[in-house]
């Protein structure tokens, strides 16, 4: 049919302008055919706003687990192994009374979480400079990883006081990590192991809501309030509170087995995007000599 339509020379023009069309393509664009760079949803914990929903439940979620743990820590070794500000007050007045030993588990314990915090930091630098999707999820594989040693070893903890002051740190650097996550993701905005400048942000919240009681919607004096962040704040605050309870609850009930939910909870988390990088990346072996044969476009048919 299409012969009687058009002359056999207006077909071969357009054979031939296809066939140069299909020449100019490059291989990425080919391999792009069989979706092999289908560009879908970025990943879970690549890129986001505070704004996203998914974002402020993951913000809970992370706000729960740093109760969880952070009680666990407490009745493990007497320490909130979180509270930095705690363990620097702590040392200054062990410096003072000479408890030399004191100040040095305070040391420690400091050390260790700034440690666990530019682990996490740097963990997620490598990976986007290495253009991978699964920078925040990594991390915590990682720190689910620390938490499970923490949990099935933590039953042993009165065999040797080295044990004490090696699990102490391993917490600390645990929280440090945990922090770094969401402080990373939200731009500083998140925090999830200490509630501190959450509370002072709700406060000076709440002092703007105060002073504009008394004056009308339409007056210029009214200060703007971000009740977005509000209720973020206080989710975040309930969160901590609520994980703090469960954790309680759970030591006294499984142990320091505790922290496994939350380690698997962790892995369920960061699951998609390791994935994703583990898919991407074997695609990307399998077809990297076509790839290098930019020139040759017929010796390999996809």
């Amino acid at each position: 049919m299409i012969l009687k339509i058009f002359p056999n020379f207006l077909l071969i023009k357009i054979m031939m302008f296809s066939n140069k069309i299909k020449d100019s393509l490059s291989p990425t664009q080919k391999i792009g055919k069989r979706k092999l760079f289908r560009s879908p949803q970025l990943p879970y914990l690549q890129e986001a706003n505070i704004t996203l929903r998914w974002l402020r439940w993951l913000a809970y979620f992370m706000a729960f687990s740093g109760g969880t743990i952070n009680t666990v820590g407490f009745f493990s070794f007497n320490k909130y192994t979180s509270h930095m500000s705690g363990e620097l007050a702590s040392m200054s007045n062990d410096v003072f009374l000479g408890k030399w030993y004191l100040v040095l588990t305070s040391f420690l314990c400091v050390l260790a979480f700034v440690l666990g915090s530019a682990h996490s930091s740097w963990i997620i630098i490598w990976t986007k400079k290495h253009r991978y999707r699964s920078s925040y999820a990594l991390s915590m594989w990682i720190e689910a990883t620390y938490l499970i040693i923490f949990g099935l070893i933590g039953y042993k903890l009165y065999i040797s006081t080295t044990l004490i002051y090696i699990l102490i740190i391993l917490m600390c650097f645990i929280m440090g990590m945990h922090n770094a996550v969401l402080t990373i993701l939200s731009k500083g905005v998140i925090r999830t192991t200490h509630m501190t400048g959450h509370i002072t942000d709700v406060g000076i919240e709440l002092s703007k809501i105060i002073y504009n009681l008394g004056l009308k919607k339409e007056n210029k004096d009214r200060t703007p309030i971000n009740i977005p962040k509000i209720k973020l704040l206080m989710g975040i605050i309930i969160s901590f509170v609520i994980g703090g309870y469960v954790g309680t609850w759970g030591f006294f009930e499984l142990g320091y087995k505790i922290v496994l939910p939350i380690a698997l909870f962790l892995l369920i988390l960061g699951s998609a995007s390791i994935q994703y990088d583990v898919k991407i990346r074997y695609r990307l072996r399998r077809y990297k000599p076509y790839l290098k044969n930019k020139n040759n476009s017929n010796k390999y048919k996809i």
